[in-house]
């Protein structure tokens, strides 16, 4: 099993003391949660994009810079890259220049977002939604593999030998795809060969299973090597104490809070990936994705997934509501007992190993075995 952090940069005010975290603290926060990251020999550090809402993520690629100038080993990642808005040509020369900034190691997750509000914001249809991330995602993906391109398409106007710059450090990197809610998402992910993640965050786990098991059936009919249908799964949440039982309650203001602010969105109920299928805490420490517990529960509980996934990337979010130095406090027992045990469990995968040649140049995971 390989580890990734996922911050999507939430920044809203403390749901019980009211007080709102400065920007610039909280993009601190960020660099020096990643740097950890990098000490403690986790695989990847993710950063989110959002367009709306009281979230700090607009801008992945200038974080991600940052980032790249922090570190030094660890796998630069986006959680998701939200394709369907933005510009193919403006994203490869951006992420160009992180994959040269980080000398090879960043890895990219596209996806549609799961925010509505972002389609007015950037003057798109959001009916069209996918069909802007497919033709966005096979322009994007023919300029950072191949220069003096000819292209033309529905929604924005033709190239004629286009090159963009700076190019990727060495060869394009690799391309996963965000699965929340839809089949579209990961039929383009087999279509191409390309790896998914599940956002495992909001909803029981057959819900997410069942695109799981549809990109794999698709992977295989379009005939591309099953060794790297790579499948990673999210969380709904990072909760470490000594005790299962404490954690459940210094969590539970935490989560109780989340889920006031998410009902002041008024979602639709039915809305697949936008409301919680779990009210409290402890249905979603029972029933639900959320990682809350002692190591040896987490652990397990990654395990358990893991039978049910077949997953090898497992991406985990500490709450940023918390102290910063709680936030460290959780991520070094996070590294240094909850990964050994679940690693003790579920053998080492090909994923970031010396043997997958498509991984990102500049960057090999630790080995275990």
């Amino acid at each position: 099993m390989r580890f990734q952090i996922l911050d999507i940069i939430f920044n809203p005010p403390h749901p019980v003391t009211g007080e709102s975290v400065p920007a610039a603290d909280r993009f601190d926060r960020v660099v020096e949660l990643a740097v950890l990251a990098d000490e403690l020999g986790i695989d990847s550090y993710s950063v989110g994009e959002r367009h709306a809402g009281d979230v700090l993520s607009s801008s992945p690629t200038v974080i991600l810079g940052a980032l790249a100038q922090a570190t030094s080993r660890i796998l630069l990642s986006t959680g998701v890259t939200v394709l369907s808005v933005l510009d193919p040509v403006r994203l490869a020369e951006d992420f160009g220049t992180v994959d040269q900034l980080s000398r090879g190691r960043l890895e990219v997750v596209i996806g549609k977002g799961n925010e509505v509000l972002q389609y007015p914001l950037f003057g798109k249809d959001i009916a069209k939604q996918y069909e802007y991330l497919t033709e966005n995602y096979e322009l994007f993906r023919r300029l950072i593999s191949e220069e003096n391109v000819d292209w033309s398409g529905q929604h924005r106007s033709p190239l004629t030998d286009a090159t963009t710059l700076p190019r990727p450090y060495a060869g394009p990197f690799r391309i996963w795809h965000g699965s929340a809610t839809s089949t579209e998402a990961v039929d383009l992910a087999a279509q191409w060969g390309d790896p998914i993640v599940s956002a495992n965050a909001f909803q029981p786990r057959e819900n997410y299973a069942v695109l799981i098991d549809r990109y794999r059936e698709k992977y295989a009919e379009y005939g591309h090597d099953p060794d790297y249908a790579f499948v990673g799964s999210g969380s709904g949440g990072l909760f470490l104490a000594d005790t299962t039982e404490k954690a459940i309650e210094e969590f539970r203001p935490l989560y109780e809070g989340a889920v006031a602010q998410a009902d002041k969105r008024r979602h639709d109920p039915a809305a697949k990936g936008k409301v919680t299928s779990f009210r409290t805490v402890e249905e979603a420490v029972d029933r639900g994705p959320s990682l809350v517990g002692s190591s040896e529960r987490v652990a397990e509980k990654i395990v358990d997934y893991h039978r049910s996934y077949g997953h090898v990337l497992q991406s985990v979010s500490i709450n940023h509501l918390l102290d910063p130095e709680h936030q460290k406090d959780i991520l070094r027992q996070f590294a240094e007992d909850v990964i050994p045990r679940v690693r003790k469990e579920i053998p080492e995968p090909l994923l970031w190993s010396e043997r997958d040649d498509r991984r990102a140049v500049g960057f090999t995971a630790e080995s275990w075995s």
